[in-house]
């Protein structure tokens, strides 16, 4: 029996890294062992992953030097950044350079980078459709994770490049589900009108990405692009309806409003929002269900998703 490769999961107790680990770390046959890359390697995420086989490594996006003995001796690479942990693009640049220096100091034999549309290819600085923000962003969120990918590209790295979509655990953990009105009414709250929004759940991210990494060198140098579904604000506010058991209505609002809503990252989100409703037709083409499924197979509609996560759902 051949030996198992190793790939290096960076985010092993995210969301996306997470998902990902143990999609390798729940299949007997896999060919690959997981190195789940933390801050923390005592943490209670990262010692679950560990109870599941994965080796866990301490290292640190921002220290160059501990991702190259991290990366040392795999055969592959899962690299993100989070820009909600900090709310800095900037940031997410230099530790992209980072994980692209580690992975070529390690002769890697394959990279997935988890990147985001560079909005400023679409709507330019100067362009006062929607506001700039910090001074060189559109979607700060998006545009830095765009302008990284040439950092994977410049160094000739076997790179595929991995368009996720809009995760449905946000209606969980990031305050965008249903918030009941004045009237007692659940409402959703979204900038979209009557645009479709690509959505998945993290761990199907997980397993596509494990599909991508199964395929071997097929995917290197392309840009992949998956989604459960596409569905308009009031599709996901009947599914909601159904899977909550009462209604829930969707309130299409203009994209200033939800920028002005006034939590941590509402004008960024306003303008992401407002960059998928107005070039939806580009967002939704880049995301294709069909190559998610191939990818892998037990990929979940949103009515699915619901079914197993509705009661974790906070309704205020």
């Amino acid at each position: 029996m051949a030996p198992l490769k190793t790939i290096v999961v960076v985010g092993a107790t995210g969301a996306q890294g997470g998902g990902l680990a143990r999609a390798i770390l729940h299949d007997p046959d896999a060919p690959f062992r997981v190195r789940a890359l933390t801050r923390n390697a005592r943490s209670e995420k990262a010692e679950a992953l560990a109870r599941l086989g994965a080796e866990v490594v301490e290292a640190d996006l921002d220290d160059r030097e501990s991702l190259k003995r991290a990366f040392q001796g795999a055969c592959g690479a899962y690299c993100l950044t989070n820009f909600w942990e900090h709310f800095s693009p900037d940031k997410e640049l230099v530790q992209a350079a980072n994980m692209a220096a580690a992975a070529a100091d390690a002769g890697l034999e394959h990279v997935i980078w988890s990147t985001l549309e560079d909005t400023r290819k679409w709507v330019p600085l100067d362009d006062d459709r929607m506001p700039t923000l910090m001074e060189r962003y559109k979607v700060p969120h998006f545009d830095a994770k765009g302008e990284a990918d040439r950092l994977f590209s410049d160094r000739s790295l076997p790179t595929t490049f991995l368009l996720t979509s809009f995760y449905w655990e946000n209606f969980i953990h990031f305050g965008l589900g249903p918030k009941r009105g004045p009237d007692g009414v659940l409402a959703l709250t979204l900038p979209m009108g009557d645009a479709k929004l690509p959505g998945i759940g993290c761990e199907d991210i997980g397993r596509c990405a494990y599909g991508i990494f199964r395929r071997g060198g097929d995917l290197i140098g392309r840009t992949v692009g998956i989604a459960g579904e596409h569905l308009t604000g009031a599709q996901m506010a009947a599914a909601l309806t159904r899977a909550l058991g009462e209604e829930v209505r969707y309130n299409d609002v203009p994209a200033e409003v939800f920028r002005g809503l006034g939590f941590p990252g509402a004008d960024d989100l306003g303008n992401m929002f407002q960059f998928k409703r107005d070039f939806n037709d580009d967002f939704c083409g880049a995301r294709s269900i069909d190559e998610a499924r191939a990818l892998n197979p037990s990929l979940e509609t949103f009515d699915q998703w619901l079914a197993r996560n509705r009661g974790r759902i906070p309704l205020e």
